[in-house]
């Protein structure tokens, strides 16, 4: 079940998968779910346009460490010409996959007729694919959605599409547009799009435990597993799934302490990689992930919201690990 997946050219160490998540897989985040076992990394998503005018920020975006490799890189847009002739000009950028999204709910995205716009038009989906698989010598991969809302369901006919343009993989989140990222993914959709083509199709949505995995791949056959949300605050996941399939147990949820200096550490990272201003206030919704479901939780959240520098940050998690009794290393 949890084993080695291949995409195309690339060979994936297992099938177990971060999902691409726009202010949440940046460059720290990526390397701390590398280290817990994740087999492939998947970037924030980036326009294409904003690569085409050299748009500061989207060039940080863009940033890759060998430590991480293989990762995925995503791009969006709706234009087959932008999409593809980008894909070419950055091709020798040390990405494993280009991703393109179909499948990102977000209303800005999808007025413009990207993400998951482009389930309602898949001619036009189908030559964004084709030619960015001309473009380029690296896989080519997609991301859709069930559908754009009840009574536009066509994964199906997206998967076959994208097969038939030329993807080596395709990622389903279980989910229509209109749902967001609420109420159940609906995994029997993952199911009928695995039993419709021939290349490897990975199961997204409401993955948050090894049981899941498991339950995914009964009902769905899927190829893969692309944890999202239950990787925020929780890099651990890809290390307590693979631990589960090796050899039976779980593993014991990391103890305040570990949570503590996990937080810590991607504070480092992060003000490293992106400096304190920008870095310190990016960390404080990791910190409401990391600290989810543990004592005093919800007051933790609020003071964390507050600090405004890494000392602060350390100082704050010092004093709640002393008064019960922990001490950080």
């Amino acid at each position: 079940m949890i084993k080695p997946l291949q995409i195309g050219s690339v060979t994936l160490p297992n099938n177990l998968i971060l999902a691409p998540m726009a202010g949440v897989t940046d460059l720290p985040f990526r390397l701390l779910c590398k280290e817990q076992g994740a087999g492939l990394l998947c970037m924030e998503m980036v326009s294409a346009k904003a690569i085409m005018y050299k748009n500061r920020n989207t060039i940080d975006l863009l940033k890759i460490d060998e430590r991480e490799l293989p990762v995925s890189l995503q791009l969006f847009g709706s234009d087959p010409d932008i999409i593809s002739n980008i894909a070419h000009e950055i091709e020798e950028r040390p990405f494993d996959i280009l991703d393109i999204n179909m499948g990102c709910p977000v209303p800005k995205i999808v007025n413009n007729g990207e993400g998951s716009a482009l389930m309602k038009n898949p001619k036009l989906a189908g030559e964004i694919i084709e030619k960015t698989v001309k473009a380029i010598n690296k896989p080519v991969t997609v991301k859709i959605r069930k559908g754009f809302d009840e009574t536009c369901v066509n994964a199906v006919e997206m998967a076959k599409i994208a097969e038939a343009s030329g993807a080596a993989a395709i990622a389903v989140h279980g989910r229509t547009r209109e749902q967001y990222y609420s109420g159940k993914a609906d995994w029997d959709i993952i199911r009928q799009v695995k039993e419709a083509v021939s290349i490897p199709v990975i199961g997204n949505g409401d993955l948050l435990t090894a049981e899941d995995v498991i339950a995914m791949q009964k009902q769905t056959g899927c190829d893969g597993f692309m944890i999202g949300r239950g990787a925020q605050g929780n890099p651990w996941i890809f290390r307590q799934v693979l631990h589960y399939f090796e050899t039976g147990e779980h593993l014991a949820k990391p103890s305040f302490e570990e949570v503590a200096e996990m937080m810590l550490r991607h504070a480092r990272m992060m003000l490293e990689f992106k400096g304190e201003y920008t870095g310190i206030r990016e960390i404080r919704k990791h910190g409401a992930w990391y600290t989810a479901g543990y004592p005093n939780s919800a007051k933790l959240r609020v003071m964390i919201n507050e600090v405004e520098t890494y000392n602060e940050l350390e100082a704050l998690l010092y004093k709640v690990c002393e008064k019960s009794g922990i001490s950080l290393t």
